[in-house]
């Protein structure tokens, strides 16, 4: 039987203490043990993005990552980057360019755009899409994902809310 370990970090703003077993992933922890389902388990090895999430900040693929790694840290799922019912620039900007389809892509992809859009203010259309390569969506053809992070930074740069 597999030793259980006390994980200690904060998901979205929130502290969290469980027990789990050295093996479970962060994506398994998240989903199945906090209930947070917004990030999905496309591929299981990294490659599609679906699992994306932030960990202190930077994204990481939750499937590959052991939730033990998350240790002291601090994880943003795509649940927390609401403030309630207000959806961030990025969400609205999904939202209204119709960047969403299935949607089983779209919380990686959220994630992803926060991160670039939290480190450059304005970047080019070749910056997001550098940003979002390692994200696979089969619905969209990647055109209105890129117009949503291209109008959630024009936002941002404007001031507008986040």
């Amino acid at each position: 039987m597999a030793k259980l370990q006390t994980l200690a970090f904060e998901v979205n703003g929130e502290a969290v203490e469980l027990a789990v077993r050295s093996q479970e992933t962060l994506l398994e922890v998240l989903r199945e043990r906090l209930e947070l389902t917004g990030s999905k388990e496309g591929c299981g090895e990294g490659v599609c993005g679906a699992c994306t999430v932030l960990v202190d900040g930077a994204p990481r693929r939750a499937c590959l990552t052991l939730a033990l790694e998350a240790q002291g840290g601090q994880v943003l799922t795509v649940e927390g980057l609401a403030d309630g019912a207000e959806l961030s620039l990025e969400q609205q900007a999904f939202v209204e360019t119709g960047a969403v389809q299935c949607g089983f892509c779209t919380p990686g992809m959220l994630l992803a755009s926060h991160d670039l859009l939290s480190r450059q203010e304005q970047p080019d259309e070749a910056a997001i899409r550098q940003q979002l390569s390692g994200h696979i969506c089969r619905c969209t053809g990647y055109a209105k994902i890129v117009e949503a992070v291209a109008l959630a930074a024009d936002r941002r740069a404007k001031g507008e809310a986040s």
